[in-house]
This record gives structure tokens, C-alpha cells and sequence, in this order.
């Protein structure tokens, strides 16, 4: 298991990241893939939160051989109150399977709008929705993790 911050969270420890950060955070993230390959070439997963889910989201469309399995913790659907700012653009060329973890409560998608996306994909995706949760996933659900990691590995055998 390998934890990567993102090229723009090395620079900058606080504040979201810049719209010309995007491009350089997968580059990141494909270095350390290919690491990690060279290593262990038999499973490789992948996963992020919010920004980060969506970064490794993109990179696995646009390269589906890096990775056998995405989560995706709180993916930002689109900006809070806009909902016609969708980001899911990459969607139809996911190619690998894909658990999304989705906060019921999380402004930047309702459940619904999540659930109408993820039809965009072709792959097995899954979706693990935590009830009173926002974007962080309600931090003190005590059984959260294991709930996550039981959906994720029964998605990626």
C-alpha cells in the first residue's frame, strides 16, 4: 500500500488546487502507478477523495492498464450548487471497476445525480452510499471502513 499526496498538496499543504494543478497531479499519480507495477504487477488499485477520486478517476480512463480497480471516496460530481457543471466527461472510457462511496448528505451530488452518472459507465461500478454522511463520509461512523473495504473487495475480486 502506497499513500501519494498530489504534486499541487506537496506545494501547498492547505486551499483547494488550481485549475492548471490538474494535468501535473495525474502525471504524479501515473509515475507512482508505474512504480508500483514494476513491484507488483498482478493487482494494482487506486482511489482517492473528492479531488483526488476524480484525478484517479481521469488517469484510469485515460490509461485503463495502470490500474485493475478504482475507489472512489466522495467524488465531486460537480460544484456545490451547480449542477450543471457536471464532471463526468471521462465516464464512458472507464474500462476497470469502480466503487464509488458517496456521503447522502454531500453538496457536490445528490445521490441521485451520483446514481445517473455512474450509468455512463460502462464498467461494473458499485455504489456504497453512507446515510447522514457529507463529504467527509461522517468521520465518526465507527464501522465505515470496514463497511468500505468489504463493498471494495467484493467489487475488485
Amino acid at each position: 500500500m502506497l499513500r501519494y499526496d498530489l504534486s499541487f498538496r506537496q506545494e501547498r499543504p492547505h486551499g483547494p488546487p488550481r485549475p492548471g494543478d490538474a494535468a501535473r497531479d495525474r502525471d504524479g499519480l501515473r509515475e507512482q502507478l508505474l512504480k508500483i507495477r514494476e513491484k507488483k504487477p498482478e493487482r494494482v488499485w487506486l482511489g482517492g477523495h473528492s479531488y483526488g477520486g476524480r484525478q484517479s478517476s481521469m488517469l484510469a480512463a485515460e490509461a485503463p492498464e495502470l490500474v485493475d480497480a478504482l475507489l472512489l471516496l466522495s467524488y465531486p460530481l460537480h460544484p456545490p450548487h451547480k449542477p450543471q457543471e457536471l464532471r463526468t466527461a471521462h465516464f464512458p472510457k472507464f474500462r476497470i471497476p469502480a466503487l464509488f462511496v458517496h456521503g447522502a448528505r454531500d453538496p457536490f451530488a445528490s445521490t441521485e445525480e451520483l446514481k445517473s452518472a455512474i450509468a455512463l459507465i460502462p464498467a461494473h461500478v458499485s455504489l456504497l452510499e453512507i446515510e447522514g454522511a457529507g463529504h467527509d463520509l461522517g468521520k465518526n461512523h465507527s464501522d465505515l471502513a470496514a463497511k468500505i473495504a468489504d463493498a471494495f473487495l467484493a467489487l475488485a475480486r
